[in-house]
């Protein structure tokens, strides 16, 4: 291979993001809990930005936009990609031409009162004074219970460690084993320690804490009292696997118990916690804010509207403006103010523009969805975003991100956006029908089988073809399986055979 040094003129076509439409992709991608954090995150950076705050004891001032006039462009017009090599001058410019034309725009607002900032501080306290107690997590609940007990200090040491390598979401199980709870150089006497404060640990409650698999954390639930015990235990040492896959001919082989004896001792078993620690996972709920809601309009079409309410209202400050506007400000000053109001203006027009995208793709989806806001999930047609991008006329990236992690609040209940991206096949008579339909009806047929025979999947294949779709095998194993459906083997009911 020969190399060699020198100069090259070559041509490329490169493209590149313009950093406002980066920060409108940015925008339009959030949800409407992000979009109000990063909107305090530009208040707290940008002087210029002001809040527009509203006085729940005045009447509700009209939101319109101000006429703009023939000749002026909506927000929603305005090119995203600026002249980034003339700073923006025509933005500015702008800009202040429209404050001269309309100054309501920018307009500063109320200011509140000393009264009304003291109600506001009073809610906040009481908003942190009524906040819950963090709960009582495992390791404290184990702890306490062995604070209670006589129990000598390395036996305790030992119980820490073990207590503290339980995971309450893994169900409390002891997933490490005692000799990696010890130092490298422990004594063989330190693993019989370990050993007695793990039996230790297993005797408090909840019973089966402590288990090392599935199996124990059972048998340690057991007391020799309860009603068949022997053959609970005898189904629980040996036979696991064979219950899992509803295995009763060969239970009843190996035990000699009947197949009444087995059955309600399975039921006993039923009863029994395989994740004793389950109570004390922290199950985090977010809560969801729908970003648009859809109503029926006057005219019986399913209308989408973005609460305004939901959005705090910024403004450009007046005070900067007319310290710009003055000739007192140095020039350092002035572009310092140019440079803020320039970082001002592209967030307000951003926050419009997710607004107007947001608005025209959920009623773009709405509008194709309507058999299911009319009879409900089972109605779903296929849909693609390529479809809204087209109708929309918008590129499919941007639909993607008008819908990520946004919802909407229907009549119906809220609903994920992506909840109505849905593929599907085709029926016999050519008709799409969406993968949501297939399961449904998929679940209808397994409800109606005979238990004694259960259908396997080639059989519901069938039974399927009947209802005029056509599904591979694979893809109702798949179904069956995502929905947590048993094998034909293991829905069998025995006591009908």
């Amino acid at each position: 291979m020969r190399l060699s040094f020198g100069l090259e003129a070559r041509q490329l076509q490169k493209q590149i993001l313009a950093p406002r439409m980066i920060q409108s992709m940015e925008i339009l991608q959030l949800p409407l809990q992000a979009l109000q954090e990063r909107i305090e995150q530009e208040l707290s950076e940008n002087p210029l930005l002001e809040l527009q705050e509203r006085d729940p004891t005045l009447p509700e001032e009209s939101t319109s936009e101000p006429d703009l006039g023939a000749n002026e462009r909506s927000i929603e017009e305005k090119p995203l990609v600026v002249d980034e090599a003339h700073n923006n001058a025509d933005d500015f410019e702008r800009l202040l031409q429209l404050d001269r034309d309309v100054p309501d725009y920018f307009d500063e607002t109320t200011r509140r009162s000393a009264n009304r900032m003291d109600e506001d501080s009073d809610r906040a306290h009481d908003t942190i004074s009524n906040v819950a107690e963090r709960p009582e997590s495992l390791q404290d609940y184990l702890m306490h219970q062995l604070g209670e007990l006589d129990v000598d200090p390395r036996t305790m040491t030992m119980c820490e460690r073990i207590i503290s390598a339980l995971d309450a979401k893994d169900g409390g199980y002891l997933r490490s084993s005692l000799r990696d709870l010890l130092p490298a150089d422990a004594p063989p006497e330190d693993l019989s320690l370990a050993e007695k404060a793990l039996e230790l640990v297993q005797s408090l409650d909840p019973p089966g804490i402590a288990a090392r698999d599935l199996r124990e954390c059972l048998l340690k639930q057991l007391r020799p009292e309860i009603d068949l015990y022997d053959e609970q235990k005898t189904l629980i040492s040996n036979h696991l696997e064979d219950l899992r896959d509803n295995r009763m001919p060969q239970i009843m082989k190996a035990t000699g118990y009947s197949f009444d004896r087995i059955k309600e001792a399975w039921e006993e078993l039923k009863k029994l916690n395989p994740k004793p620690a389950a109570q004390f996972a922290e199950v985090h709920v977010p809560s969801v804010e729908p970003d648009v809601e859809v109503e029926r309009g006057e005219d019986g079409k399913w209308k989408v509207i973005v609460e305004e309410s939901r959005t705090p209202q910024l403004f450009i400050s007046k005070y900067y403006r007319e310290r710009l506007a003055s000739g007192e400000a140095t020039p350092e000053e002035r572009e310092y103010i140019k440079r803020k109001v320039q970082a001002a203006q592209w967030l307000i027009e951003s926050i419009e523009q997710r607004r107007n995208t947001l608005m025209k793709v959920a009623q773009a989806i709405v509008e194709h969805q309507n058999e299911f806001l009319e009879e409900g999930p089972e109605h779903i047609h296929p849909l693609k975003m390529q479809q809204i991008a087209d109708k929309v006329k918008v590129h499919v990236t941007t639909v993607s991100r008008a819908v990520d992690d946004k919802y909407i609040q229907t009549p119906r209940g809220i609903y994920p956006l992506r909840r109505f991206f849905v593929g599907g096949t085709q029926s016999d008579d050519g008709e799409d029908v969406a993968w949501d339909i297939i399961r449904i009806r998929l679940q209808e047929i397994i409800d109606k089988e005979d238990k004694s025979s259960p259908l396997s999947d080639d059989d519901i294949v069938h039974e399927l073809k009947k209802l005029g779709l056509e599904v591979a095998r694979r893809t109702v194993t798949k179904y069956r399986q995502k929905m947590s459906i048993p094998s034909s083997r293991q829905r069998r009911d025995w006591s009908k055979t």
